[in-house]
Parts: structure tokens; C-alpha cells; sequence
């Protein structure tokens, strides 16, 4: 298989994979080499994503390195497929790790996550994602903000789509108060949650200020669940980009906060009620 200059996090995910089942067989990158048939330079590249992996040669290796999980051997073989999917179509005009994002929600089984400032992309109507994109420092041009719009109503569709993915999201109130394009988006939106709220794979639960602290406070996360617990996959937002963490100490951590968060909250029709006043309140 030919290298790649710039593997996607999903590609340096199963190469990591791929490493962690060999080193955890204690089989050498020499002996892993003469048994798929290739120079040990390969094995490097295939652990760090940069080149792929036939489906045959990975349960070669599952086998000889003792895997007996097969419902985690198919998860990886399904990862090493070539990605086909439509964000593609934004390589090379948009940043990878946007790409990333869109690739982790597709392939999620559940999506959980926690938002403090800023509404759930999942769940933000094109206004208010257009004045959040022009809030950016440096301002972006508007054929970029044309271009995230676009790959933001997609991603969408993980959610909200013709077979959508189980979603829960934590919203806190500071969020939902936020007037991000004025109170006439910010009504707007909250009308909307209240609207998608009710779609039954979305489950919205929200934390009041009264409720006092929280874990992860200021963090936005999103929980993706994979095909099995220990490929799932947790990222947080920075200033410069996605972060996206799958050591099994960070997903247990990670786990908690969100169990936490979930008890904390208010349940979903309350919620609803809740949202529901905030926006009489504009």
C-alpha cells in the first residue's frame, strides 16, 4: 500500500492499535515483519498510520499476537478500509482536524458530550454557527465560513439524518444564555433545541448555574463511542484545534465526567422546560 504524507486521526488511531497489540504480545517489529512479509520499515509506518494495512494481514497479526477479541480484530479491519466518505470532498480546502471530527461522529455508535459557552454543533442552527465562525481571531474569510457551514450542515446528519446516531448531550446554562448574533438567533436556536430535544436518539439535559460547580468546568468535549469500548475516542477543543485523546486511563477519566455531568443535570423534560423559559425571557 502506498504512504501517506498526512494520515487522518482515524489512520494513526489504528496504527497505534496495531502497536499496542504488538507490544502487549511482546512481538519484536522484525519478527511482526517476516510474518506479514514485508521490511521492518513498514511495520513503523503502519503503526504510525502512514501506511495501511490489508485486512488479511491484520488478523495475521491479531492472530499471532494472541487477539481473541474478534468483534475488536472486525473493528480494526473496518478502520484499515480506505476512507470514502463525504468529507473527502473538503480535503485540501479545509483543516485535517475538521475532517477528523466529521470522520470520528460518522463512524460513532454513540455520541455523548458536554458543552459550557457554546451550543452543541450538532445541534446549532446555520445562524448561529455563521456567528460563531465570524467571531473567529483571525476573522475568516467568508469563502472559509462558507466552507465550515457547509461541513457543519453535514456533519449534522450524523445526529439528525436518515439513520441517526444515539446523541446526549450536557448543555450548561451560560451556554444556552449566550447571544451569539443577537437575541432574535439567540431565541431562535433555543426554539430549535426545544424542537430537536424531542427527536428520540437525542437525548438534551441541561446543568443550571444553580447547580454549582461541575467537573471539566469550561471544557467542550464530544464521547465518541466506537464498535467496542476500547476504541472509543474522546475530543476536547483548544485554540488551535481538535484534541483527540484514546488511552484507556483518559477514556475512564473521561467516562466519569460524564456520568457525572449526566446526574447533575436536570432530566430531558425539565429541560425542556427550562430552555423553553430562557427563551421566553429574550
Amino acid at each position: 500500500m502506498p504512504t501517506r504524507s498526512m494520515p487522518s486521526e482515524r489512520q494513526k488511531r489504528l496504527g497505534s492499535e496495531l502497536r499496542h497489540m504488538r507490544m502487549a504480545a511482546g512481538v519484536s517489529a522484525e519478527f511482526a515483519a517476516g510474518l506479514l512479509g514485508v521490511d521492518r520499515g513498514k511495520i513503523s509506518n503502519m503503526e504510525s498510520g502512514v501506511r495501511g494495512i490489508s485486512a488479511d494481514r491484520l488478523r495475521t497479526l491479531a492472530c499471532n499476537c494472541d487477539v481473541t477479541d474478534e468483534k475488536y480484530v472486525e473493528a480494526l479491519v473496518a478502520m484499515a478500509q480506505p476512507s470514502t466518505g463525504w468529507w473527502e470532498r473538503y480535503r485540501g480546502s479545509l483543516p485535517q482536524g475538521l475532517l477528523d471530527i466529521a470522520e470520528m461522529e460518522a463512524n460513532a455508535a454513540r455520541l455523548r458530550g458536554a458543552n459550557t459557552v457554546h451550543v452543541p454543533g450538532m445541534l446549532q442552527t446555520p445562524e448561529l454557527a455563521m456567528a460563531i465562525f465570524r467571531a473567529a481571531v483571525p476573522a475568516l474569510p467568508e469563502h472559509e465560513v462558507a466552507l465550515r457551514m457547509a461541513l457543519r450542515s453535514e456533519r449534522q446528519r450524523a445526529v439528525l439524518g436518515e439513520e441517526p446516531t444515539p446523541y446526549l448531550a450536557v448543555v450548561h446554562e451560560a451556554a444556552l444564555r449566550m447571544e451569539f448574533g443577537g437575541t432574535d438567533v439567540a431565541r431562535a436556536q433555543l426554539e430549535y433545541l426545544v424542537r430537536i430535544s424531542e427527536r428520540e436518539n437525542i437525548t438534551l439535559l441541561v446543568l443550571p448555574f444553580k447547580h454549582g460547580a461541575f467537573p471539566g468546568a469550561g471544557q467542550t468535549l464530544v464521547y465518541a463511542e466506537g464498535a467496542v469500548p476500547r476504541l472509543d475516542t474522546v475530543q476536547v477543543d483548544s485554540s488551535h484545534g481538535p484534541v483527540f485523546l484514546h488511552a484507556q486511563a483518559q477514556l475512564e477519566k473521561y467516562r466519569a465526567q460524564l456520568a457525572l455531568l449526566e446526574e447533575l443535570a436536570l432530566p430531558p423534560e425539565q429541560s425542556r422546560e427550562f430552555i423553553h423559559r430562557i427563551a421566553r425571557q429574550l
